[in-house]
């Protein structure tokens, strides 16, 4: 995929149907926007960046998915490094440039090291301890063998209870599904 010519051309902010533009807004203008800008949510035309420009193809359900996608940064109970680290272990799984792109300037921001953020693009988790190094082996076996034994079910109700459990599950699942459309669609991170 690396260097492959991109299968979707960014949708100009000015041909975008009311719908679209709906989506647009609450991408560009909405809580991701706020605050520090580490990665970029629209080009320099004012395109949608990363897996959002694909969002607009579809509005109903590109409205849903940044709704799914900006709860899951924003409204759940995992720790802002928790979350980075399985996002980044979600991206590595895929091989997904954008993610890594995006999640390790998240990651940087929230404290990830430069040595535990090369841990994780060699998939060593055991430069994280307790709580953290247990949310990356839990991510790593949903994205590789996609389930979880008795044993690591259990490990990981331990640290995160159901409710936190059934978040990391719905962000795994989310940032696997955009890291299948930034892969089908070639979307490359920027200046690559």
């Amino acid at each position: 995929m690396d260097g492959a010519a991109p299968r979707l051309a960014k949708l100009a902010p000015a041909s975008l149907t009311s719908e679209q533009r709906e989506v647009y807004d609450a991408i560009a203008g909405g809580r991701r926007a706020q605050g520090p800008q580490l990665f970029r949510l629209v080009d320099d035309e004012g395109g949608l960046e990363g897996p959002f420009n694909a969002f607009l193809l579809q509005p109903r359900l590109g409205n849903t998915l940044q709704a799914v996608g900006s709860a899951l940064r924003y409204e759940t109970s995992l720790s802002d490094r928790a979350r980075e680290i399985a996002i980044l272990v979600v991206s590595v799984h895929w091989e997904s440039t954008f993610e890594w792109y995006a999640h390790e300037a998240v990651g940087r921001n929230v404290g990830l090291t430069d040595d535990e953020l090369e841990a994780l693009g060699k998939r060593r988790y055991d430069a994280f301890t307790g709580d953290e190094q247990v949310i990356a082996r839990t991510t790593h076996l949903l994205v590789d063998e996609r389930d979880l034994d008795d044993d690591a079910y259990a490990e990981a109700l331990a640290v995160l209870g159901e409710p936190g459990l059934f978040e990391l599950l719905t962000l795994v699942g989310y940032y696997a599904a955009l890291a299948l459309q930034l892969r089908v669609l070639r979307v490359p991170a920027p200046g690559s």
